[in-house]
Protein backbone atom coordinates (compact mmCIF):
# COMPACT_ATOMS: atom_id res chain seq x y z
CA UNK A 1 0.00 0.00 0.00
CA UNK A 2 1.14 3.74 -0.42
CA UNK A 3 0.22 6.42 1.64
CA UNK A 4 0.31 9.95 -0.32
CA UNK A 5 -0.27 13.51 1.77
CA UNK A 6 -0.31 16.75 0.39
CA UNK A 7 0.49 20.42 1.65
CA UNK A 8 1.25 23.49 0.09
CA UNK A 9 -2.97 24.68 -0.58
CA UNK A 10 -3.63 28.15 0.49
CA UNK A 11 -5.51 31.43 -0.74
CA UNK A 12 -3.50 33.66 -2.91
CA UNK A 13 -4.88 36.88 -5.14
CA UNK A 14 -4.58 36.33 -8.97
CA UNK A 15 -0.72 36.17 -10.11
CA UNK A 16 0.47 34.27 -7.55
CA UNK A 17 2.53 31.65 -6.79
CA UNK A 18 1.85 28.72 -4.14
CA UNK A 19 4.45 24.82 -4.14
CA UNK A 20 2.09 22.14 -3.44
CA UNK A 21 3.99 18.83 -1.87
CA UNK A 22 3.48 15.68 -2.07
CA UNK A 23 5.12 12.91 0.74
CA UNK A 24 4.74 9.08 -0.91
CA UNK A 25 5.31 6.57 1.95
CA UNK A 26 4.87 2.91 1.86
CA UNK A 27 5.61 0.10 -1.25
CA UNK A 28 6.33 2.64 -3.59
CA UNK A 29 8.91 2.07 -6.42
CA UNK A 30 11.04 4.38 -7.82
CA UNK A 31 9.80 3.65 -11.61
CA UNK A 32 6.38 5.00 -10.29
CA UNK A 33 4.02 8.08 -11.96
CA UNK A 34 3.09 10.38 -9.63
CA UNK A 35 0.48 12.65 -10.75
CA UNK A 36 -1.84 16.15 -9.77
CA UNK A 37 -5.04 15.89 -10.18
CA UNK A 38 -7.64 19.13 -9.11
CA UNK A 39 -11.60 19.15 -8.92
CA UNK A 40 -13.59 22.76 -8.72
CA UNK A 41 -16.63 22.44 -7.33
CA UNK A 42 -19.45 21.29 -9.86
CA UNK A 43 -16.86 20.53 -12.33
CA UNK A 44 -15.26 16.71 -13.66
CA UNK A 45 -11.63 15.88 -11.85
CA UNK A 46 -8.68 16.70 -14.10
CA UNK A 47 -5.30 15.95 -14.84
CA UNK A 48 -2.93 18.57 -14.21
CA UNK A 49 0.83 17.23 -14.35
CA UNK A 50 2.52 13.70 -14.42
CA UNK A 51 6.08 12.80 -13.73
CA UNK A 52 7.91 9.48 -13.23
CA UNK A 53 9.68 9.55 -9.56
CA UNK A 54 12.98 9.27 -11.78
CA UNK A 55 12.26 12.53 -13.39
CA UNK A 56 11.40 11.52 -17.11
CA UNK A 57 8.61 11.71 -19.06
CA UNK A 58 6.55 15.32 -17.67
CA UNK A 59 3.74 15.64 -18.71
CA UNK A 60 0.99 18.80 -18.09
CA UNK A 61 -2.52 20.41 -19.39
CA UNK A 62 -2.75 22.74 -21.80
CA UNK A 63 -3.72 25.43 -19.23
CA UNK A 64 -1.03 25.30 -17.26
CA UNK A 65 1.66 24.81 -19.39
CA UNK A 66 4.28 27.79 -18.83
CA UNK A 67 2.73 28.47 -15.23
CA UNK A 68 2.81 25.09 -13.26
CA UNK A 69 6.22 22.89 -13.04
CA UNK A 70 6.05 19.47 -11.50
CA UNK A 71 9.31 17.74 -9.75
CA UNK A 72 10.61 15.34 -7.88
CA UNK A 73 13.04 14.51 -5.21
CA UNK A 74 13.81 10.82 -5.27
CA UNK A 75 15.53 11.15 -1.84
CA UNK A 76 12.44 11.35 0.02
CA UNK A 77 10.00 10.13 -2.79
CA UNK A 78 8.18 13.54 -2.86
CA UNK A 79 6.52 15.47 -5.75
CA UNK A 80 6.06 19.38 -6.02
CA UNK A 81 3.60 21.33 -7.75
CA UNK A 82 5.15 24.64 -8.47
CA UNK A 83 2.17 26.95 -9.86
CA UNK A 84 3.40 30.75 -10.63
CA UNK A 85 0.86 33.20 -12.37
CA UNK A 86 -2.43 31.74 -10.50
CA UNK A 87 -6.10 32.55 -11.95
CA UNK A 88 -8.90 31.85 -10.24
CA UNK A 89 -9.97 29.44 -12.53
CA UNK A 90 -7.12 27.46 -10.79
CA UNK A 91 -9.28 27.26 -7.78
CA UNK A 92 -9.59 24.09 -7.28
CA UNK A 93 -8.97 20.83 -4.70
CA UNK A 94 -5.83 19.87 -5.86
CA UNK A 95 -5.11 16.00 -5.78
CA UNK A 96 -1.83 14.06 -5.68
CA UNK A 97 -1.66 10.65 -7.09
CA UNK A 98 0.29 7.09 -7.78
CA UNK A 99 0.29 4.26 -10.06
CA UNK A 100 3.11 2.25 -11.85
CA UNK A 101 2.51 4.20 -14.84
CA UNK A 102 1.31 7.71 -16.21
CA UNK A 103 -2.09 7.52 -17.68
CA UNK A 104 -4.11 10.19 -19.28
CA UNK A 105 -7.30 7.62 -18.08
CA UNK A 106 -8.10 9.00 -14.07
CA UNK A 107 -9.52 5.69 -12.83
CA UNK A 108 -6.74 3.81 -13.82
CA UNK A 109 -4.49 5.89 -11.09
CA UNK A 110 -4.18 3.48 -8.03
CA UNK A 111 -3.38 5.77 -5.37
CA UNK A 112 -5.00 8.93 -3.90
CA UNK A 113 -4.08 11.38 -1.42
CA UNK A 114 -6.55 13.48 0.42
CA UNK A 115 -6.32 16.77 -1.33
CA UNK A 116 -5.09 20.19 -0.83
CA UNK A 117 -7.36 23.61 -1.51
CA UNK A 118 -6.17 26.22 -3.57
CA UNK A 119 -8.27 29.66 -3.62
CA UNK A 120 -7.30 32.46 -6.39
CA UNK A 121 -9.57 35.49 -5.90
Amino acid sequence: HVQLVESGGASVQAGGSLRLSCAASGNIASSYCMGWFRQAPGKEREGVAAIYIGGSSIFYVDSVKGRFTISTDMSNYTVYLDMTGLKPEDTAMYYCAAHPYCSHVIDRWTYWGQGTQVTVS
